[in-house]
């Protein structure tokens, strides 16, 4: 679910990401920060663990990574669609 505010977009059932048009180019990213969904999980793609982001960035908590995960995961939900190979 979504609700606008202004510029700002909350993502009601995950209310650690935001996006605001004024931050980050409008990129989702943590609230309070300017750390975004995809830098994290960028850094998680390169091999960084849940415990090195909450090391490297103190201003993380685990529900952030968490919530990051589970809008990632419900992004490729709704954007992939497989396609049919012709047979």
């Amino acid at each position: 679910m979504l609700k606008k505010i202004a510029m700002r977009t909350i993502f009601t059932d995950l209310p650690h990401i935001v996006a605001d048009a004024n931050y980050c180019d409008g990129k989702p990213r943590i609230d309070g920060t300017r750390i975004t969904v995809a830098a994290i999980l960028s850094y998680m793609a390169g091999g960084m663990t849940i415990e090195k982001l909450l090391e490297s960035f103190p201003q993380l908590t685990r529900t952030d990574v968490q919530q990051v995960l589970v809008f990632a995961s419900r992004h490729m939900l709704d954007t992939y669609r497989p396609l049919k190979l012709a047979s």
